[in-house]
């Protein structure tokens, strides 16, 4: 079982319009709702490549409850609290492909509901093969939450990435996850630069045991105890990157659950981030074009680790 965590679950909405103009009314062609936040995503896409996939998290209110009726393909053990779970909307302009996202904050979660996620976190890592650690914290969780969630998980053998950013990232890679997988702009807020080569170096100083960024369209680069890679798609792609990097996360950690080598790791990270760009449908890869990709990524070693 592949265990993803998900503090700070959605209800993400999906509005598209013709053409998005500001101070203007707009008639919306299509709207899909679904659960979102992106250990719900990893999660989606893990048990769409096959694997046994529990999430956990909180949710509550109305919406949490529309999130719960709606999971799919996977074991349900989020926690329930108080306040309402949060919504996030996306507005896709369908003439440019651009998307404009309003994300809401997220429920309050007391003290004595932290404690409850604790004690569930705590029994399902003792039966999981791989955790991710994945996405903001809600309002009244400790900012050094995935800190605490990555020695859990490294204390009972199993290995852990970590998707978030800001403080709780900088605290979170001091734990030592065997993984982060930061963008571009969030390893430069971690280490102070902006050469992707550098920095993920930088950030494996730091504690973090492997760092995969996410060059957008360009693709992955990763630092490892094994060597320096980057990871490229055949071609810029025009899509909706909507998901792309959950997609991207939830490939890692498939391979990594698998035993495949880094540039494995890579190629299937790359190919069904991707095929996540091409889908009709945000959030969702493409799988026949994840299958043709994965014979056409381009994995590239750049220097052998020190």
């Amino acid at each position: 079982m592949i265990l993803t965590v998900t503090l700070n679950a959605a209800l993400d909405i999906t509005y598209r319009v013709p053409a998005l103009r500001p101070h203007a009314a707009h008639r919306v062609t299509d709207v899909t709702e679904r659960p979102g936040g992106k250990g719900l995503n990893v999660g989606r896409v893990l048990a769409a490549l096959g694997h046994d996939v529990t999430v956990t998290g909180f949710v509550g209110g109305g919406t949490g409850r529309l999130i719960r009726e709606r999971l799919t393909g996977v074991e349900d053990a989020l926690v329930p609290v108080a306040g309402p779970s949060r919504r996030t909307v996306a507005v896709v302009d369908a003439r440019t492909g651009d998307t404009t996202q309003l994300d809401e904050p997220g429920p309050l979660v007391t003290a004595a509901e932290w404690a409850a996620f604790l004690g569930v976190y705590g029994e399902l890592v003792a039966g999981a093969e791989a955790v991710a650690l994945c996405g903001s914290l809600p309002p009244g969780v400790p900012v050094g939450a995935y800190a605490g969630l990555v020695r859990t998980a490294r204390a009972a053998g199993v290995p852990v990435l970590l998707d978030t950013s800001g403080e709780p990232l900088r605290r979170g890679v001091a734990a030592r996850p065997d993984i982060i997988k930061p963008n571009s702009d969030e390893l430069a807020e971690l280490t102070g630069s902006h050469e992707p080569l550098k920095a993920t170096q930088d950030a494996r100083r730091r504690g973090a045991r492997a760092v995969v960024a996410s060059l957008g369209a360009e693709g992955l680069v990763a630092a490892t105890d094994e060597g320096r890679w980057r990871a490229a798609p055949p071609a810029r792609l025009r899509g909706n990157p909507t998901g792309a990097g959950d997609s991207a996360s939830a490939g890692l950690l498939s391979a990594l659950a698998e035993g495949l080598p880094w540039p494995a790791r890579l190629t299937r990270a790359v190919a069904l981030a991707t095929a996540t760009v091409l889908s009709p449908t945000a959030g969702d890869f493409d799988r026949t074009s994840y299958e043709e990709l994965l014979g056409r990524v381009a994995v590239t070693t750049e220097v052998t680790a020190a």
